[in-house]
């Protein structure tokens, strides 16, 4: 019994868009497949909306409105990056629903984006979610096996 209450709880990072999921080794981009960002996983999006993958804190909303920061409530930094090479687009086709400093939870609504719009006018629309922090934090994550994802409900990440 005394086991269960030390033992720490694992700490679940949710899909933040409904899609197909890809590994990030998968990703067309060496700094994301080559996990120069960190770990994580990606998701090609069927949907132009952005759910918030965990209880937490927006810590960083580019001016180019294609990526968003937060820091989870266990230190897990988490980056959703909309698409690739879409900083170019200056924030065309992306409508944040969130500014820095917010609390947010599993499942709310923080970016709506033009899936069709990025698809024709960036490399690609691909999602990395990477954890920034993943080489300095001392945790092991595990990541789906599950092929499809349903934001705000697939567990996509698990860190320990």
């Amino acid at each position: 019994m005394l086991k269960s209450l030390f033992k720490k709880k694992e700490e679940k990072i949710y899909a933040p868009i409904n899609g197909k999921i890809v590994k990030l080794e998968d990703v067309p981009d060496p700094v994301f497949s080559q996990k120069m960002m960190g770990e994580g996983m990606a998701i090609q999006p069927e949907e132009g909306k952005v759910l918030s993958p965990v209880d937490g804190k927006i810590v960083q909303l580019m001016d180019s409105k294609h990526a968003i920061g937060i820091e989870d409530n266990h230190g897990n930094e988490i980056l959703i990056h909309i698409g690739l090479e879409t900083v170019e687009l200056k924030g065309e086709g992306f409508q944040p629903h969130i500014q820095v400093g917010d609390t947010v939870s599993v499942g709310q609504l923080l970016m709506e984006f033009d899936v069709a719009h990025i698809e024709a006018n960036a490399k690609s629309s691909v999602t990395p979610i990477v954890i920034t922090n993943s080489g300095t934090s001392g945790k092991s994550f595990t990541f789906t096996s599950e092929q499809q994802a349903t934001a705000g409900e697939t567990v996509i990440i698990e860190a320990k």
